[in-house]
């Protein structure tokens, strides 16, 4: 790792610490703002974005879009596709211990403690949203390949975000910190994965 890429992921590091720490600053204010801003169709919209946005609908979709390539063989969408399912399984295991060691209430639960340690009940699964961290590793991967075609998917985790705190399954820090949590899941799959990929096919056109 050179010293310009070492640089840039301080500055990223950096930029993320100071957004996680004003989204916890801004927890209450944002759930106060969005239950006095609640009303029934609002609610029964963001519910079905709610259910649609979790990491099942998006492997479905990213198994039928590698099978497409493969279909085609177009080998680099293959690989384009295949880094977007592993990001996404990466990204839904990591949240998910991180869950169950947390034990955050969700916004809905009432209890005195938020923080609650290890616990195994969804109710104590606010952080960080899995649905989000999933989402956006996913579609980061995929902004990675092509900013251009990735421009389409990066209103989704936005969307699956605002739903997940309207509904009152998640803080603003839970959906800001699972963002985060799924891009550096999309880089390290990007850089590590296709690195080794290149490394491995240029040894091999030597030989």
């Amino acid at each position: 790792m050179n010293r310009r890429t070492v640089f840039y992921w301080l500055i990223g590091l950096v930029i993320a610490a100071v957004v996680i720490g004003v989204a916890f600053y801004l927890d209450e204010a944002a759930r106060y703002f969005i239950a006095h801003h609640q009303n029934r169709v609002g609610y029964n919209l963001m519910r079905n974005v709610s259910r649609l946005g979790d990491w099942p609908e998006h492997f479905a979709l990213g198994v039928i879009l590698t099978g497409i390539a493969w279909w085609r063989g177009n080998k680099k969408w293959t690989r384009i596709f295949l880094s977007m399912l592993i990001a996404l399984a990466i990204a839904g295991l990591a949240g998910r211990v991180i869950k169950i060691s947390t034990g955050r209430a969700r916004p809905s639960v009432k209890t005195e403690e938020v923080w609650n340690g290890p616990r195994f009940s969804s109710k104590f699964h606010a952080f960080p949203s899995g649905h989000v961290a999933a989402s956006t590793a996913f579609f980061a991967v995929l902004f990675l390949a092509n900013w251009r075609i990735g421009l389409i998917g990066v209103p989704i985790p936005i969307l699956i975000g605002v739903s997940r705190m309207y509904v009152a399954a998640h803080y603003l820090s839970d959906v800001v910190c699972a963002v985060v949590l799924g891009i550096i899941c999309a880089v390290l799959v990007v850089r590590l994965l296709w690195r080794n990929i290149e490394h491995r096919t240029l040894n091999w056109r030597r030989g």
